[in-house]
């Protein structure tokens, strides 16, 4: 159920779905400017479209902006907000890649799209390839990390508050950390 591709044991062509046990699609942020939060979204897929050439794999995402989590219920509902994500209005997030833009060893850069409150930005992605096997029940599964970095104020996720002494309350800088499993479908 794997291929050689440069020297990896990659998984074989054919279309993938993010196992929902295994995954984490999380952010940190500064708080203060002196700490970080972080937190996830408990509720995310996506569907990975593994080529017959790896180099011209696909991934599509969407991510439940009301299943946000970060520890601290006031904060939760705070995100859900419209100073925020706006969850009522805007139920989801979107990812769409439009190519892998380069790669070394097991490091691949995914470019893609990424819609939050109906506005489309393109990002890059570092995605790792964790490797390909079989699980015990013979399903075809292999992992992956990736993470990027964004500025939240362009998808209009404006909201601060100015310190006295210098700085803000919540970076725009907002770091992106998923780590997944993905299962081929039948």
């Amino acid at each position: 159920m794997t291929r050689e591709f440069e020297g990896l044991q990659f998984p074989d062509a054919g279309t993938y779905e993010l196992d929902a046990a295994h995954k984490r699609v999380g952010f940190v942020v500064k708080h203060l400017m002196v700490s970080k939060v972080r937190g996830q979204f408990s509720e995310a897929t996506a569907t990975i479209v593994v080529a017959e050439n790896p180099l011209e794999s696909s991934v599509t995402a969407s991510i439940k902006t009301a299943s946000v989590e970060t520890g601290q219920v006031d904060r939760d509902n705070h995100l859900r907000t419209g100073d925020f994500f706006e969850a009522e209005k805007f139920p989801t997030m979107e990812f769409r890649s439009t190519g892998v833009t380069s790669h070394s060893g097991a490091e691949f850069v995914l470019a893609g799209e990424l819609t939050i409150k109906d506005i489309t930005k393109p990002v890059e992605l570092v995605v790792e390839f964790e490797g390909a096997t079989t699980s015990p029940y013979g399903q075809s599964v292999f992992g992956f990390s990736a993470t990027t970095e964004i500025d939240r104020t362009e998808w209009d996720l404006n909201w601060n508050v100015a310190l006295e002494g210098g700085g803000v309350m919540v970076s725009k800088k907002v770091k992106i950390e998923i780590e997944g499993e993905a299962v081929l479908q039948a």
